[in-house]
C-alpha cells in the first residue's frame, strides 16, 4: 500500500471503486494545521477529471495499468479483434472501448490500456491523426475552389470525411481522429 508521498504524475490509483490517473498534484504545507496534497485525477474509463484533496501521508491503493500496442485485425458481430505486436496474442475488445473505431483500418495500430492484474482492457488511444485512402467521392467541379467548399468522401476505414473539392478517389489524406476533420492531402492518386 502506498501513501501520498508516492504521488507522481501518471500514477494510477484504485479509488471510489474505479481507476483514476493522477494528472497533477501539489503538496501544501500551510502555516497552521496539517499538510495536505491537492490532486487532479482523471478517470481511466470515462475521462472525467475531478479535484481531490488528501491528508499528507494518507494511504492509497495503487493499480498497475500497462499501455500495449496492438494491431487491428478485423471486426465482427462479437467486437473488434486485435493482435499484440510483441507476443502475437489475439484478443477481442467490445466496440465501446475503442471510440476512434471509424478511423481504424485493418492492419492499423492502436494503444490499449490494460489492467495488469486482471488483464481487462480499460481504454484505447488511437493516434491523433491517421492517413487513409479515399475510396469514394464525387469529382470536384473546376472553378469552385475559391469558396472553400467541401464534399463528403468515404475513406478506406468506412468513415465519411468532409474534404476540399480538389480531393479525388485514390488520394491519401490525413484525418484528425478526435473530430474526424480533414487535415491535409498526403499524396495524390
Amino acid at each position: 500500500m502506498a501513501d501520498t508521498s508516492d504521488f507522481r504524475n501518471g500514477l494510477v490509483l484504485q479509488w471510489n471503486n474505479d481507476l483514476w490517473q493522477i494528472v497533477e498534484f501539489m503538496h501544501v504545507k500551510p502555516g497552521k494545521g496539517g499538510a495536505f496534497v491537492r490532486s487532479k485525477l482523471k478517470n481511466i474509463r470515462t475521462g472525467k477529471v475531478v479535484d481531490e484533496t488528501w491528508r499528507a501521508g494518507a494511504p492509497v491503493e495503487t493499480a498497475r495499468v500497462e499501455r500495449r500496442t496492438y494491431q487491428f485485425l478485423y471486426e465482427d458481430e462479437m467486437g473488434l479483434h486485435f493482435m499484440n505486436t510483441d507476443t502475437y496474442d489475439q484478443i477481442m475488445v467490445p466496440r465501446d472501448v475503442v471510440p476512434g473505431r471509424p478511423y481504424l483500418k485493418e492492419g492499423g495500430t492502436i494503444d490499449l490500456l490494460v489492467h495488469a492484474e486482471t488483464e481487462k482492457v480499460l481504454n484505447s488511444e488511437i493516434s491523433p491523426s491517421v492517413e487513409l485512402m479515399v475510396t469514394q467521392t464525387d469529382p470536384g467541379m473546376k472553378g469552385n475552389t475559391a469558396t472553400g467548399a467541401t464534399k463528403p468522401a468515404t475513406v478506406e476505414s468506412g468513415a465519411t470525411v468532409q474534404v476540399p473539392l480538389f480531393i479525388n478517389e485514390g488520394d491519401v489524406i490525413r484525418v484528425n481522429t478526435g473530430d474526424g476533420s480533414y487535415i491535409t492531402r498526403v499524396s495524390a492518386a
